[in-house]
Parts: structure tokens; C-alpha cells; sequence
């Protein structure tokens, strides 16, 4: 007979849905986006103006495409002004700096949810169990334990970091970017959440984002 799984169906590439999430207003103002469709080729070109430097993105429609129209949107929206860097991760499988919730607390989004958009074309880990690489350079979305939990917040990859390929990649970051994150990275973390993993000791907010 044939087995049932629990498992969602495949979506298509670039099919978007945007989910309301009322329990969880937004951190601040935020439209939800409206389309369901995004575009699933071509690059854009963003920047997020810190006060530690600028970190210089390439957004990846093809990689993320709903993911890239979400950010877009909130960027035009202002979502990301002033907003800190709130955590900070040195560990050895983990080298990400994380932003994008204007509270500072982690647990800001934008009042919408985002739908997964897994990888499929990064490096299995070397410890298996469907562990892969994030390489560094890597731009991508946080998001919780549950499916199609992603918001507002994303992470910069200073350095190669093992993930289950659950987070959804939406771009690079270029080599100035990455200049700027080692610098912030070499400070290190108030380890408040644990060895290796807190907020930034040396604080780092994002001032604007630019696309173009």
C-alpha cells in the first residue's frame, strides 16, 4: 500500500505565500506582501549601512526568490532602520552574526511569516545526518523550529558553519561585507546564550539598507 507522510508537497520555485501572523504583530510597520508569485531569476544588489562598516549583499532570486521579495519589501518599508545585530555565534560549527529584529530581543518579526525555500546544492558535512555546509559569505534567513517560520531576521556566514539545510539562502556578501564581519566576529560574544553564542561585544546596528 502506499505510505502517507506528514511531509508538505514540494511547492514551485517562486511560489510565495506570505502568512499573517496576528499572535506576533510586527516589531514595526511592515506591509504583508501581496504577491504570490516572485521572480526566480537575476540578482539585486543591496547594502546594509552599520555603524561598523558597510556590509555590501548581493541578493539571489533564483536561490530565494519569495525570501528576496519579502526583503525587499521591508526594506522599502524602512523595516531594518536602526536596528541591531543581536547575536553573534564564534562556535565551531557556527560563525554567523544575525539581524533583522528591530526590538533587539530575537524574537521580533516583521507580522508575516516567509515559506521555506530549502537549499538543495550545498556541501553534505562532514558528520552526516544531513548536516551541510553554509559557506562563508553565505546570506540567510532564521527562522524557528517550525516549517515556514522565517520573518524579518537573517544571518551573515563570517565562516563556514554546519546547518541542517533548513534556512533558506537568499544571497552573498561581498568581500567588504566580510571584512566588516570579522572585524565585529574577532570581538566576540557576551556568550549570553551559551559558549561561543550571545550578543555582539562589539554592538553593531544597522543604520539603513540600500538596494541598487
Amino acid at each position: 500500500a502506499p505510505t502517507t507522510t506528514d511531509a508538505a508537497p514540494a511547492r514551485v520555485p517562486g511560489e510565495c505565500e506570505f502568512v499573517p501572523t496576528p499572535d506576533q504583530p510586527a516589531a514595526k510597520p511592515a506591509p504583508v506582501p501581496t504577491i504570490t508569485t516572485a521572480e526566480t531569476s537575476g540578482t539585486l544588489a543591496a547594502t546594509l549601512q552599520t555603524d561598523r562598516g558597510p556590509i555590501p549583499l548581493t541578493l539571489d532570486r533564483a536561490a530565494g526568490p519569495c525570501t528576496v521579495e519579502s526583503f525587499v519589501s521591508l526594506v522599502n518599508a524602512g523595516y531594518y532602520g536602526d536596528s541591531p545585530c543581536h547575536r553573534l555565534t564564534t562556535g565551531e560549527q557556527l560563525k554567523v552574526l544575525q539581524c533583522g529584529d528591530p526590538t533587539g530581543n530575537g524574537r521580533g518579526g516583521p507580522g508575516y511569516t516567509i515559506n521555506d525555500e530549502p537549499p538543495t546544492n550545498l556541501a553534505p558535512a562532514p558528520e552526516g545526518q544531513g548536516y551541510v555546509i553554509y559557506p562563508r559569505g553565505t546570506l540567510a534567513m532564521a527562522k524557528g523550529n517550525a516549517p515556514d517560520s522565517g520573518g524579518s531576521q537573517f544571518f551573515l556566514v563570517y565562516g563556514d558553519s554546519t546547518l541542517l539545510p533548513d534556512y533558506t539562502v537568499f544571497g552573498t556578501v561581498s568581500e567588504e561585507g566580510l571584512a566588516t564581519l570579522d572585524a565585529i566576529a574577532a570581538a566576540g560574544s557576551d556568550e549570553s546564550n551559551g559558549p561561543g553564542d550571545g550578543t555582539p561585544l562589539t554592538p553593531v546596528t544597522v543604520q539603513t539598507v540600500t538596494l541598487g
